[in-house]
């Protein structure tokens, strides 16, 4: 027996909520499978330290401006996970916790979900599983054979774990700017931060209300066939939230370039030299969370679905939300997504 429904969802974080919100109003029959147990997506497991890149006002799915925190500017993930939690609850959105998706099929004319708990039959479904599960480490020389502990961001807490050791971060982008930060700051550690390129901070008066602007600029642009928009700097940059700026104008905020290896005790620089470490933090990115929708044969030859906005070209009963640019402008932040959640329910709504 399987259970049928209009639309699956699969993912219950931001993306599968704003994509919730949005076929609640068009009055379809849903329902939201999230393997996490409860409310909050991947900010539940967020280090201590994050803050969003922008004012709680300017960071809101649809429907729910995100209250303010007080005493902080940006607020702290814990704040995110009590604004998604109380969102689930208000709309009354059908997300079902602790539930695994583990394949999509076609099924005739429906797509057949399988989880492990029973499958179900629907006529379309939405990937929001985001990229939290999927770490990405690059391949480096020696990683097998260093003695000490390696992490990636989605390990990190706080900087009391590292007390007295000497931790090399690897990555020039924000996590990898934010952890450097968080650690040095804290001062019970002696940290390396090291990039492929010298990193590059955006302007302290830019944050992530003109990133949205310049990501949703620059996809026009693309969409009309005039190449990127420039602007402001790639998205790529660092936005200088508050203990980035603080690490960084006190000194305390130093990029090397990368190392050539890993060694036993630590890294090997180009030049040859050795540097002692206790521990490599791998900021290092992530890919999308896709392996549920192998049965689909959809993926191109580096493993990429092409979708004409969210719909997937090869099978437009699917529609892939919240993975980044490729999936919408900015479609991988919380004020964001819901423009191409709205997008991805009307096509939704016109197959019916």
């Amino acid at each position: 027996m399987s259970r049928r429904t209009d639309v699956v969802v699969v993912g219950g974080g931001q993306a599968g909520l704003a994509a919730g919100y949005h076929l609640r109003r068009q009055g379809l029959d849903f329902a939201v499978l999230d393997t996490a147990p409860a409310p909050g997506g991947a900010w539940q497991h967020m280090w201590e330290s994050l803050r969003l890149f922008s004012p709680a006002e300017h960071s809101s799915l649809p429907g729910r401006l995100m209250p303010t925190q007080p005493g902080q500017a940006y607020p702290d993930a814990a704040h995110v996970v009590g604004y998604l939690t109380d969102y689930e609850k208000r709309y009354d959105l059908p997300v079902h916790h602790g539930v695994r998706v583990e394949a999509v099929h076609r099924d005739g004319d429906r797509l057949l979900i399988e989880t492990d708990s029973g499958n179900w039959r629907a006529r379309a479904v939405i990937s929001a599983t985001g990229t939290w599960s999927r770490p990405f480490v690059p391949a480096t020389p020696g990683r097998g054979a260093f003695a000490g502990r390696q992490l990636h961001t989605v390990g990190y807490q706080n900087p009391g774990d590292f007390a007295g050791q000497h931790v090399v971060v690897v990555g020039g982008g924000n996590s990898g700017a934010q952890i450097a930060a968080d650690l040095t700051l804290d001062g019970r550690s002696e940290v390396t931060w090291a990039t492929r390129r010298p990193p590059r901070f955006l302007a302290d008066d830019i944050d992530g209300r003109v990133l949205f602007d310049v990501a949703t600029a620059r996809r026009r642009a693309l969409d009309a066939g005039r190449g990127d928009t420039g602007g402001v700097a790639s998205l790529g940059d660092i936005v200088a939230v508050p203990p980035v700026r603080t690490a960084r104008d006190t000194g305390h905020l130093h990029a090397q370039p990368m190392f050539s290896r890993l060694t036993a005790t630590g890294i090997q620089w180009a030049d040859g030299t050795d540097a002692r470490a206790d521990a490599i933090i791998w900021c290092t990115g992530f890919r999308p969370a896709l392996a549920h929708l192998t049965p689909l044969d959809l993926r191109g030859p580096r493993g990429h679905i092409a979708t004409d906005g969210t719909r997937a070209l090869g099978e437009p009963r699917l529609h892939l939300l919240g993975y980044g640019d490729w999936t919408g402008p900015a479609s991988a932040t919380l004020v964001g997504v819901g423009r191409t959640a709205r997008d991805a329910v009307r096509e939704i709504t016109q197959l019916h």
